[in-house]
């Protein structure tokens, strides 16, 4: 008779287990920017796709005061875009990260953007990605 994986384990209580970072995220986040630093994109609103990803540490988080909110990143996101042109990805994306670092629990924050209609319709998007990490 063989034993099964999960007989070969130690057992430990419960107690002995703790989180040690809890990563926030939103994905495909879809947001119409005025981006880019060509003539026939000034004035003009197209589409992002923004992704985040944030470590925040949540441990023993049972109230939605006890962690990051999802909505505080669409709506940093949506007010960035407000701000008016701005013209790298790379501006944008750090813009991002550091409203989402401003928040203290926040340890890092990884920021993907990408332009759908950058390289259309030779490509799907392109864009940049970054992380900062607090210091």
């Amino acid at each position: 008779m063989t034993a099964s994986p999960a007989a070969d384990l130690p057992s430990a209580p419960a107690a002995e287990a703790r989180v040690v970072m809890t990563k926030v995220f939103v994905t495909g986040l879809k947001v119409q920017a005025e981006i880019g630093v060509y003539k026939h994109e000034v004035g003009r609103r197209q589409p992002l796709v923004v992704e985040v990803e944030l470590d925040v540490p949540t441990a023993g988080a049972e109230r939605l005061a006890d962690t990051l909110n999802y909505e505080t990143i669409l709506k940093a996101a949506q007010d960035l875009a407000a701000e008016g042109h701005i013209q790298l990805v790379e501006t944008f994306a750090e813009r991002l990260a550091r409203t989402c670092l401003a928040d203290p629990r926040v340890t890092r924050a990884r920021v993907r953007i990408e332009k759908p209609l950058a390289l259309a319709p030779h490509a799907t998007g392109a864009g940049v990605e970054l992380t900062l990490v607090r210091a």
